[in-house]
């Protein structure tokens, strides 16, 4: 950067990598709870059981809370990877204008730079 300043930017390349593997396991985890723990109501007990219907409800309502965690989480992980993609990407191009810029690859001293 033109202060003196460097950003390294395979820590911010090593930041995205994580995130976007982290976003594969929350994809995994969401798959797993969305579709591994369905239980039938006549696994919690029969009629005689009167509190296998209150069971079966409360895991059901636990099961969309969970869900709605993980899409929660996942929104988030998403949208700070995205950032930190565009942080990067923009200071990767900083760096490269000022190389261009400071090291005479485009200035008049150029020989044919005004042919």
């Amino acid at each position: 950067m033109s202060d003196g300043m460097r950003v390294d930017l395979s820590a911010l390349d090593e930041v995205i990598r994580k995130l976007w593997g982290l976003l594969d396991d929350m994809d995994k985890a969401g798959g797993k709870v969305t579709y591994s723990t369905n239980v039938p109501s006549n696994a919690f007990g029969s009629e005689r059981f009167l509190e296998s219907n209150d069971l079966h409800l409360a895991h059901e309502q636990m099961k969309t809370k969970i869900e709605g965690l993980i899409k929660g989480l996942h929104g988030l992980i998403d949208e700070f990877g995205k950032s930190a993609s565009k942080v990067r990407d923009k200071y990767n191009e900083q760096e490269h204008a000022n190389k261009h810029g400071m090291g005479g690859d485009s200035g008049p001293a150029k020989k044919g730079a005004y042919a």
